[in-house]
């Protein structure tokens, strides 16, 4: 960094500290010179300090000139023992030389600050400031959170890293730092949870409801989120007080870990390690979703779910076994047929639900609402006779046709089977 003074840069090393921040207030001189003193000026002109070839940024940095700060100086932004935060530094200046607009930005958010805790403080508390609750009030807020707590210094380079990696629409460490709200919103929310540890709740309530404003994610400071986390798009998820969610967790927009509503104190999903869940997937209640499961987009599971499974559907079942254990870092969202080696078997619940289990009474079923006339027991055989059909049609065509993607079948399927179970419903009232 240097400062401009009659035509002539001046590294800020070099800027006398008497004046305050280091800064001189005027580089302009009323001071009358002798004589000889301005003959000597006049035949001794010094021409200006050359500045080194290497460094381009005066071009982009009128102001600010980076590039005349040797690395090894005490105001240099480059700390060589964080590798990440080298990254960032470095495709910052990049991105400044490539976009001239934004170098004020970059050198604000980025290049004017000692390490990644610092810039992210001043990302977020940008981001989340308004009238009343002023940006430098929360950097300082969050500053001295960070600064005291390791593992947070920690999560956010893991966090960082699980962007950098498993979205591929992440060009860097510096886009998603500056650029990604589901970043953002997993680091406010690392702060609102020591916040709360400390006592102070009141605050921690306060960034979750301006998180909630500005990026559409509402996580209590309550939960415990582990490492290595990508929320990616981050709108519309939703974190229960009581949830827990394990490293190495890939969650896409729409998630819903809520309680069912029935009882209070500990109510909401424990998420495994390395388990990924689609997008607009809804789980609800206190119960475990084991290390590496694949919950498919839009799901509602209402029960546990086995280790390095894949569910889906509403309600969700088991479809099959994860051969890869972490599917969270792969982002497939599709599977292979070799996925679902146990699909024909699974397809039919081993463990009738609804108007199948002649034990529970959770209200008219969609074959009661069918035809509510006809015995229970014979509603069960239509709809047992139904579920055989359509199992033995799916193992057909997964034998026969090469699928990409052979979730289709059952998506394709389920209604078919509902309207057979219906019709065979109504023609059997009929005929009775």
């Amino acid at each position: 960094m240097a400062c401009l003074s009659q035509q002539t840069w001046i590294p800020l090393n070099t800027i006398s500290s008497s004046s305050p921040r280091g800064i001189p207030l005027s580089t302009t001189t009323t001071t009358t010179t002798t004589t000889e003193e301005e003959e000597q000026q006049q035949h001794h002109h010094e021409p200006p300090p050359a500045i080194s070839s290497t460094t381009r940024l005066e071009k982009v940095f009128p102001v600010y000139a980076m590039g005349l700060i040797p690395d090894h100086h005490p105001a240099s932004v480059l700390d060589r023992a964080d590798p990440i935060w080298v990254a960032v530094c470095h495709q910052a200046k990049l991105e400044a030389e490539k976009e001239p607009v934004l170098s004020s930005f970059l050198y604000a958010s980025i290049l004017s600050h000692d390490c990644l805790e610092q810039a992210l403080a001043f990302v977020v508390a940008n981001r989340l400031q308004n009238p009343t609750l002023l940006a430098t009030q929360l950097m300082d807020i969050f500053c001295d959170v960070i600064m005291h707590d390791k593992g947070i210094q920690r999560s956010i380079r893991l966090d960082l890293q699980a962007f950098k990696d498993r979205d591929p629409a992440c060009l860097s460490y510096c886009s998603a730092l500056l650029y990604m709200k589901g970043y953002h919103s997993l680091q406010v929310y690392r702060i609102a949870h020591a916040l709360w540890h400390q006592g102070r709740k009141v605050l921690a309530f306060a960034l979750q409801s301006r998180v909630s404003e500005v990026f559409g994610v509402d996580i209590h400071p309550a939960a415990k989120i582990g490492e290595g986390i990508l929320l990616d798009h981050g709108t519309g998820v939703v974190i229960g007080e009581t949830a827990i969610i394990g490293n190495r967790v890939s969650l896409m927009q729409g998630v819903t870990l809520g309680g069912t509503g029935k009882g209070t104190g500990d109510r909401h999903p424990k998420v495994g390690d390395g388990a990924l869940i689609g997008a607009s997937a809804t789980i609800l209640g206190n119960i475990s979703i084991g290390e590496g499961v694949m919950i498919a987009s839009g799901s509602l599971v209402l029960k546990d779910v086995p280790p390095h499974s894949v569910v889906a559907g509403i309600p969700a079942k088991v479809l099959g076994r994860l051969r890869e254990h972490v599917p969270s870092l792969t982002m497939k969202h599709d599977a292979t047929k070799d996925f679902f080696t146990h699909v024909p078997a699974n397809f039919k619940d081993e463990k009738p639900t609804g108007a199948q289990n002649p034990d529970r009474n959770d209200g008219p079923s969609q074959t009661t609402a069918f035809s509510s006339l006809l015995p229970r027991a014979q509603r069960r055989e239509i709809h047992s006779a139904i579920a055989d059909l359509t199992s033995t049609a799916a193992s057909t065509l997964l034998r026969r046709f090469p699928l990409s993607n052979p979730t289709i079948i059952f998506y394709l399927l389920n209604p078919i089977k509902f309207m057979l179970v219906k019709l065979v419903a109504q023609e059997v009232d009929g005929i009775r």
